[in-house]
C-alpha cells in the first residue's frame, strides 16, 4: 500500500544568534553554488578569508534582535506550517527540511523513508520560483537519490506565484487594512537576485510581476502599488528598484503613508522583521514618512496549509 509523504523546505536559521553559529550557517549558505555563482577557486578565498571573518559578528547583532524565548520566527512557524498541513492530511507523514541548517534536507528525507514513505511531494516554501531558492532545493532532493536504489515516486512543485487562494490571502489583508489607515501606496517588496542570473534564464522577476499584479487586480484601483526587491548583497548588479533607496525617496514624492507587504514570503524572517520593519521604516521616517504598516506573511495562519491543499489537489 502506498504511503504518502510531503516535505515542507524553507532557508534556514543559525542555530543560535552568536557570531560562532552565524559563521557555520554562512559558510555552508554563501557556498551554496546556486546561491553564488561565481567560481569557487574565485569565491571561496573571498567568502573564507574575509567574510566569514568581517560579517558574522554583525549578522549576529541582526538575529539577536529577532531572536525569541522560542528561538528563531523562521524555524518556529514553519515548524507551525508542518503541523497546520499534518491537520489537513492526516493520512501523510509531514516533515520540514532545511536547506542551510537543521534539521537539513536530507535529515527530514531519511526521516521520511524511515517511515516507509514511497510517494513524496516536495513544497519548497518560496512562492516565487528561483534558481537560488526552489532550484537549490530540486538539487538537494535529487542528489539524496542519486546512486541509491531508495528512489522513490516524487512530485516537486515549482512555484504557486499565481494560485488563486495565496493570491486572496494577501488581497484581502491589504483591503482590511485599508479600511483602518489611509495609505498613500502600497509596496510590495520581494528580495532580489542579480541581473546576471536573470540574464541566465532565471524567472523569478516575472513571477514576482504576475504576483503583484493579479493582488493589485484583487484589491482594486483605490490604492497605487509599488513592486521593489530587497537584500541586496555584493557589488554585482541586482534586481531594481530596490526596497531601501525606494522607501527613502518616496517621502519627497509626497508619498508619506505606506502599508509595505512581502509577499514571497511565507513567514517573517531576518530579512522581514529586521529588514523590512525596522531598518527600512527608519529610512522612511528619517526622510519624511508619516505612517509605515508592516503586514507580516501567513506565519502560522492556518491559511497557508489551504494553500498546500490547493496546490496539491490541482
Amino acid at each position: 500500500m502506498t504511503k504518502k509523504g510531503m516535505l515542507l523546505v524553507n532557508l534556514g536559521t543559525p542555530k543560535e544568534p552568536t557570531p560562532k553559529e552565524v559563521k557555520k550557517y554562512l559558510r555552508v549558505f554563501l557556498s551554496d553554488r546556486r546561491v553564488i555563482k561565481t567560481h569557487p577557486l574565485l569565491w571561496q578565498p573571498i567568502l573564507q578569508g574575509i567574510i566569514l571573518n568581517t560579517r558574522p559578528k554583525k549578522s549576529a547583532e541582526l538575529y539577536q534582535s529577532i531572536w525569541t524565548d522560542e528561538g528563531f520566527p523562521l524555524l518556529n512557524y514553519t515548524l507551525a506550517q508542518r503541523d497546520n498541513v499534518s491537520k489537513l492530511f492526516p493520512d501523510w507523514e509531514v516533515e520540514i527540511g532545511m536547506s542551510y541548517s537543521e534539521p537539513t534536507i536530507e535529515q527530514a528525507l531519511d526521516c521520511l523513508r524511515q517511515k516507509g514513505v514511497d510517494d513524496l511531494t516536495i513544497v519548497p516554501m518560496y512562492p516565487q520560483y528561483s534558481g537560488t531558492t526552489v532550484g537549490s532545493v530540486f538539487d538537494s532532493v535529487m542528489r539524496y537519490f542519486i546512486g541509491t536504489d531508495k528512489v522513490i515516486d516524487m512530485r516537486f512543485i515549482r512555484s504557486y506565484y499565481d494560485n488563486e487562494l495565496y493570491i486572496s490571502y494577501y488581497a484581502e489583508k491589504i483591503k482590511e487594512s485599508l479600511l483602518h489607515h489611509k495609505v498613500d501606496a502600497v509596496v510590495l517588496s520581494y528580495h532580489g537576485i542579480p541581473v546576471s542570473y536573470v540574464s541566465d534564464g532565471d524567472t523569478y522577476p516575472k513571477e514576482c510581476e504576475i504576483t503583484t499584479q493579479k493582488i493589485k487586480e484583487e484589491v482594486g484601483d483605490d490604492v497605487s502599488f509599488i513592486q521593489t526587491y530587497q537584500s541586496k548583497f555584493g557589488p554585482n548588479e541586482w534586481l531594481t528598484p530596490a526596497t531601501d533607496a525606494t522607501l527613502k525617496d518616496l517621502p519627497h514624492q509626497g508619498i508619506k503613508n505606506v502599508l509595505v507587504v512581502a509577499p514571497g514570503f511565507v513567514v517573517d524572517c531576518l530579512e522581514t522583521i529586521e529588514e523590512l520593519e525596522e531598518e527600512n521604516k527608519g529610512y522612511f521616517l528619517e526622510n519624511g514618512g508619516k505612517e509605515f504598516i508592516y503586514l507580516p506573511p501567513f506565519n502560522a495562519d492556518m491559511a497557508f496549509a489551504e494553500v498546500v491543499k490547493d496546490i496539491i489537489n490541482k
